[in-house]
C-alpha cells in the first residue's frame, strides 16, 4: 500500500528541508528562476518529487542533509524526526527499517562533520516557488536551457527524470531524448547504472 507523504511534522517543528543556492552566482536570472551554466551543488529541494526513500543509503543521505540544514537540531530532535520518517504510513519510506540499523544510522549521522555539505546532485535550473508554471512548461524550459549546452551530462538527465516523474508520466529513454533534444544513444551513453536504477524506481512509484 502506498501512502501520501505527510509533512505536517516538518511544518510544525519548523524543520528546513529545502534551501536554494547561497554563494554560487546564477549565469542568468529569469522571472521563473535561475540558470547555472556549470550547475550548483548548493540547492537542496527535498521531498519535491513523489519519489520515496527505498534504501538504507538513501535514508542516511536524507537524515544527514536534514541534520546539515538544521544546525539548531539536537540529537534528540534528530532521533524523533528519524523515527517519524521511518513509519511507512507517514509516506517517506517504502520499506520497514530494522530498529537496530536505524539507531546505527542516527549515530553515524550525528557524528558527521556539519561544516562539510552532504553530497548533492548538481542542478542547472532552479525554479522559483509559486512560479505559476505548469510541469509541462517547466519541462519545456528545462529542454530549451539544457539544450544550449554542447554536451549532455548525467545531472541534466536526472533533472529531466524528476520533471517527468512529477508530471506523473513514465520515464523512457525516448522521452528523455526528446526533452534534451538528443539521440537515444546519447542518453544511454550518459546514464550510469545508478541512474538507470533510479529511473526504474521512479517508474515503479507512479
Amino acid at each position: 500500500m502506498s501512502y501520501e507523504r505527510n509533512l505536517k511534522y516538518f511544518i510544525d517543528k519548523q524543520i528546513i528541508y529545502r534551501r536554494d543556492h547561497i554563494n554560487d552566482k546564477p549565469t542568468e536570472i529569469y522571472d521563473w528562476g535561475c540558470f547555472f551554466e556549470n550547475g550548483t551543488y548548493e540547492c537542496y529541494r527535498m521531498f519535491q518529487s513523489k519519489a520515496k526513500i527505498t534504501t538504507y543509503k538513501s535514508l542516511k543521505w536524507h537524515l544527514l542533509t536534514l541534520w546539515y540544514l538544521n544546525p539548531k537540531m539536537d540529537q534528540d530532535d534528530l532521533e524523533h524526526m528519524s523515527k517519524y520518517m521511518c513509519v511507512k504510513s507517514n509516506g517517506f519510506v517504502t520499506f520497514t527499517i530494522n530498529e537496530h540499523a536505524l539507531k546505527n544510522i542516527i549515530y553515524e549521522v550525528s557524528m558527521c562533520d556539519l561544516e562539510k555539505p552532504p553530497k548533492n546532485k548538481l542542478r542547472k535550473i532552479i525554479f522559483k516557488d509559486y512560479s505559476g508554471l505548469t510541469t509541462e512548461e517547466k519541462m519545456s524550459i528545462v529542454g530549451k536551457m539544457i539544450g544550449k549546452s554542447k554536451k549532455i551530462h548525467e545531472d541534466d538527465i536526472y533533472q529531466c527524470m524528476l520533471d517527468i516523474n512529477e508530471l506523473g508520466k513514465k520515464i523512457t529513454i525516448t522521452s528523455l531524448a526528446g526533452l534534451l533534444n538528443c539521440s537515444a544513444r546519447t542518453i544511454h551513453r550518459n546514464m550510469s547504472n545508478e541512474l538507470k536504477k533510479e529511473k526504474e524506481l521512479l517508474n515503479q512509484q507512479l
